[in-house]
């Protein structure tokens, strides 16, 4: 028998380790390890937990109806997951197993303790890579090193995704009679370990609801997105980050029905569709970072020279930004819709994420720990990769002298302050004149009901310059 081990791959369509498994005519069994000890070590949100789990029951049931039995294992943490499987492969009589790529630290070591423990019960073990476009360490420099600047990756990237090419596979014809599902919401190990199983209303499930996603986008936003993306108050972006992150909808079918849907695949900035297609390479270029660079997953910078930084760890100032309690409305806004719904546009990702390093000086691994706590679509290589370029510790060509300004940012990219009165209810009432800096506006009417800026924004980004410059001595 082969075992399909699924993981952040929750799909049928689109994903090696299910294709490659099912060719021939041999028994296919699938597989999910539920391992919340290790989730909550590793800050994993509970809305993306229920997200995920939802995700499972949908592909158990679609599974089902192929023929192909889903197996469920409870682990607490990675450690155990070699003999769980040893156990399971013995039981089952499998042969071979099949996984697609793992590419955090602490997952690649787990897989090579299931390889090594497979291995003495004569079980192979195929790894595939179903995480991106082009696999890790396909795409470098002429001397075979990585590229540490985006631009000149994303040259590379797109000329390499010219002399491959890729082909998108449908998922599996059915393999046998129909199978009973009992759902995950019945099971009640499942809820104890996990609680309340219901999935987010915002968030439906499925591969289908990823598609009409993604399709939406295409047909009504895609033209405009380079126009559009950076508002918060505008439905300008595909929002289909929490379905890549739980792989119900694969990085190749994003570039692939973007060429369809425009007839050719964009090469430059001039061509509409390729600020899209840019977002899509920045994933692949994080992805492939974090796995030929393992100390990424470790709290480590990616300019290692930064780790001297003198950076906060100030408690109070923390809570303020964590819960909104800026000052600065944008930022204020941003983290209370965190907060609420799991989730945040990538224009606020980047000023919060700016207001927390270059103003605050806090240290960007409390940030980026807290993304993880609160996103639905929390991912470790865009989440550190975002924070790091941010903190101006990561991949970037200039780090320290790019400092957010959050009321210029707020202005710019939310002038009426739609966004912010949405979130931010004690400013409902404000004129758009005095939305983006309420506090001379508030004083005349009396009201102390928001709090003043923690920081002075021009001090704040002479001394987040100062810690960088202070390297260079």
């Amino acid at each position: 028998m082969k075992l399909v081990w699924f993981r952040h791959d929750l799909r049928l369509a689109d994903n090696p380790a299910l294709r490659h498994a099912c060719a021939g005519d041999e028994p296919v069994a699938a597989l999910f390890i539920i391992s919340p000890t290790q989730w909550r070590q590793h800050k994993m949100a509970p809305i993306r937990q229920r997200f995920m789990l939802a995700q499972v029951n949908e592909l158990g049931r679609e599974l089902a109806a192929l023929g192909i039995p889903l197996h469920l294992l409870r682990v607490e943490t990675f450690a155990e997951a070699p003999a769980a499987l040893a156990d399971l492969c013995r039981e089952q009589g499998v042969t071979q197993l099949y996984a697609n790529q793992a590419i955090e630290i602490d997952e690649q070591r787990r897989d090579h303790a299931v390889s090594a423990a497979l291995a003495e019960q004569a079980v192979s073990c195929h790894w595939l890579n179903g995480c991106c476009v082009l696999p890790p360490g396909r795409v470098l420099t002429g001397s075979g090193e990585m590229f540490k600047v985006f631009t000149p990756f994303s040259r590379a990237w797109l000329k390499a995704l010219d002399e491959e090419g890729f082909v998108i596979h449908r998922a599996p014809a059915r393999r046998g009679e129909p199978l009973p599902w009992q759902p995950l919401a019945e099971r009640e190990w499942v809820d104890e370990a996990l609680g309340e199983l219901m999935a987010d209303p915002r968030w439906p499930v499925g591969e289908a609801e990823a598609l009409r996603r993604l399709n939406d986008f295409l047909e009504q936003a895609v033209l405009d997105y380079g126009e559009t993306r950076d508002f918060p108050a505008i439905a300008g972006t595909s929002v289909l980050s929490p379905y890549l992150a739980a792989g119900i909808i694969s990085p190749r079918q994003c570039v692939a029905a973007l060429q369809q849907r425009l007839g050719y695949r964009p090469q430059s900035k001039a061509q509409p569709g390729f600020v899209w297609l840019n977002e899509l390479i920045w994933r692949e270029f994080y992805r492939h970072l974090l796995v030929l660079i393992p100390t990424l997953s470790m709290n480590r910078p990616f300019k290692q020279e930064t780790a001297a930084l003198p950076w906060s760890w100030d408690p109070d100032a923390f809570a303020a930004w964590c819960e909104g309690r800026t000052g600065y409305p944008i930022v204020d806004a941003a983290m209370r819709c965190l907060n609420a719904t799991g989730w945040m546009h990538n224009r606020l990702r980047m000023i919060v994420a700016s207001f927390l390093t270059k103003d605050l000086h806090i240290h960007w691994r409390l940030g980026e720990d807290y993304f993880m706590s609160r996103l639905i679509d929390g991912d470790l290589a865009a989440n550190n990769g975002g924070w790091q370029w941010a903190a101006g510790t990561g991949a970037d060509a200039a780090p320290y002298f790019r400092v957010f300004n959050p009321t210029t940012q707020g202005q710019r990219f939310d002038p009426q302050g739609e966004f912010i009165r949405t979130w931010v209810t004690e400013l409902a009432d404000i004129p758009a004149a005095y939305v983006h800096q309420p506090h001379d506006w508030l004083r005349l009417k009396g009201r102390q009901d928001y709090p003043a800026p923690m920081v002075d924004h021009a001090v704040a980004r002479v001394r987040a310059i100062e810690m960088f410059r202070s390297l260079e001595k």
